[in-house]
């Protein structure tokens, strides 16, 4: 992969992470594996609106799934992407905070 294709594939996992939905089904996903049903309860989106975004996450590498049966869970794909969530996390409250005083 060329340097320029690795920086493409790297704004295009940003603008996934554009949405504050995806962001928060990530945040979901922090506490491990679960089916579409549950993601749509915990984040209080519908389970259609889910799928969506789990497509969308998918896509860029940030999330996997795994049948079950006849159910799929999904997982963050790895700890590092729950490292630039919670960073970014970090971050803006770090900026609210700042911006307070």
């Amino acid at each position: 992969m060329s340097e320029m294709d690795h920086l493409i594939r790297t704004a295009e996992l940003f603008k996934v992470l554009g949405n504050a939905a995806r962001v928060g089904v990530l945040l979901t996903l922090r506490d491990g594996e679960m089916p579409v049903g549950r993601i749509a309860e915990a984040s209080n989106l519908a389970q259609p609106v889910v799928s969506q975004h789990l497509k969308a996450l998918r896509s860029v590498g940030l999330v996997t799934c795994c049948r079950h049966g006849k159910e799929v869970r999904y997982s963050i794909a790895d700890q590092h992407v729950l490292h630039v969530v919670e960073d970014a996390l970090a971050h803006t409250a770090e900026n609210l905070a700042g911006a307070q005083h």
